[in-house]
């Protein structure tokens, strides 16, 4: 119906400037020539509304021609047979003209539709099985078939859908596969049209499998990995939270055995047992806790203008062996984007590892272009470049071969809160032997600082 409204559109517009055109200019023109470019409306309604509107633009025409260009003018009474027989055939070749173009027309149609099958067949066999890729099919169909939306149903409920989709019902409703439909809301079409989207529709449904299988086998790595991670974690925790405790437990039953009397130094020693597993237990909770929070997402930082000399130096006035650490980080070095809480831990957390692996650390900062790094070297035995590949990940222990002692957290911890101030964290050997960490930051501008 809209095919055949738009073609009288044409035919109306097309005779009416037609013989405005034309009309003043037949005492120049032939009848033969005015009835040829009175074929041009014609040939147009052919090619925009079908045969039937053309073949009426043919009867229009034929009138217009024997009102306003055969003699006697403005009557439709025909004074010569030979401009009747012109005017019959006229209407005869129009006819012709009219249903040769719409047969055309279809043919380029149908060509075009086999062309718009092959295409969307071969997106739909080689798309990937992501969630966008089938709305971006079920877009091109509805773009190639001129609909004003499209939806794949599984068991009456939308699953992918392009365009506002009507509260009526399809205009057109196709089997895609089982329980699965193809809904289309817009114009009629024609059979081999619904063929065509018979076809669409079940690859679209096969699609729709693949990202089924996909999102299954996603899900099983998710619980393979949170599974192996599990495992790591309580065969971690029951090594590494029993000695600490093995440890308080010692001393605080030496301490309450009445029978034995403990010298000054023995009391204090009990004592430093006791604060030390304590310091241990605290540290491993806390990277625990610290490694919950990236993997929820729900880690915060705020950065800020931070120098990096004073983050060094707190950080390593943490840790016990701090006499063993070498802090050589100019003041004068460029402020950088960070925040000073993480960056602290990021740093205590280095230099930990390289201390259980090294017997001297050193702290240096310098400039890179936009950037400011801070390197933690120590001259250890260092690590192997396959080992490399997993050292950020949780639960890595490196033994007495390298870094990364008790439950395995420090470096993932490091990645973790490097990366979320911005910056990003890498290793490389230390020139004469040993293991450089480089943390690289956004250095403030002078236009921010």
């Amino acid at each position: 119906m809209r095919r055949a409204s738009t073609g009288l559109v044409v035919a109306v517009a097309g005779l009416g400037l037609a013989t405005c055109v034309l009309e003043p200019l037949r005492g120049h023109l032939s009848l033969a020539s005015v009835a040829l470019l009175f074929l041009v409306p014609v040939a147009a309604a052919a090619m925009t509304g079908g045969p039937w509107p053309a073949i009426g633009a043919a009867v229009a025409a034929d009138a217009l021609v024997n009102f306003f260009f055969v003699p006697p003018y403005h009557t439709l009474r025909v004074a010569s047979t030979d401009n009747a027989i012109v005017l019959v055939v006229y209407v005869l070749v129009a006819a012709a003209v009219a249903v040769a173009m719409d047969v055309v027309a279809r043919q380029r149609a149908a060509v075009a539709r086999r062309e718009v099958e092959s295409r969307l067949l071969a997106q739909l066999g080689a798309a990937p099985a992501a969630g966008d890729a089938l709305a971006g099919i079920l877009a091109q169909v509805r773009d190639a078939y001129g609909m004003d939306a499209v939806a794949l149903v599984e068991d009456s409920t939308p699953v992918a859908a392009v365009g506002e989709l009507p509260d009526g019902a399809p205009a057109l409703s196709i089997a895609a596969g089982p329980g699965m439909r193809l809904d289309a809301w817009g114009p009629a079409l024609l059979a081999e049209d619904r063929q065509t989207l018979g076809r669409l529709a079940a690859a679209a449904a096969r699609l729709r499998e693949r990202q089924h299988l996909a999102d299954e086998a996603a899900r099983a790595r998710e619980l393979a990995e949170v599974d192996r991670l599990r495992t790591a974690l309580l065969d971690a925790v029951s090594h590494d939270l029993r000695t600490p405790l093995a440890g308080i437990k010692a001393a605080a039953s030496s301490l309450r055995q009445h029978d034995v009397r403990w010298s000054p130094q023995d009391h204090d020693d009990l004592l430093e047992t006791i604060e030390d597993a304590t310091d241990r237990m605290t540290a491993l909770v806390e990277n625990l806790l610290s490694l919950s929070r990236l993997r929820a997402g729900v880690l915060s930082a705020t950065p800020e203008p931070t120098a990096l000399d004073a983050v060094a130096a707190g950080a390593v006035l943490q840790l016990p062996d701090h006499a063993r650490v070498a802090v050589d980080v100019p003041d004068d070095l460029p402020l950088a984007v960070a925040d000073p809480g993480l960056l602290e831990r990021v740093v205590a957390n280095l230099v930990a590892n390289a201390l259980a692996a090294a017997p001297h650390v050193r702290i240096t900062g310098e400039p890179s272009g936009d950037r400011v790094r801070l390197l933690v070297a120590d001259d250890g035995p260092g690590i192997s470049a396959a080992d490399r590949a997993t050292m950020f990940e949780p639960f890595q222990r490196r033994g007495d071969r390298g870094h990364g002692q008790g439950l395995g957290l420090g470096l993932a911890i490091v990645r973790g809160f490097t990366e979320a101030m911005g910056g990003t964290v890498t290793a490389s050997d230390t020139p004469g032997g040993g293991l450089t960490m480089t943390v690289e930051l956004l250095a403030v501008a002078w236009d921010d600082a």
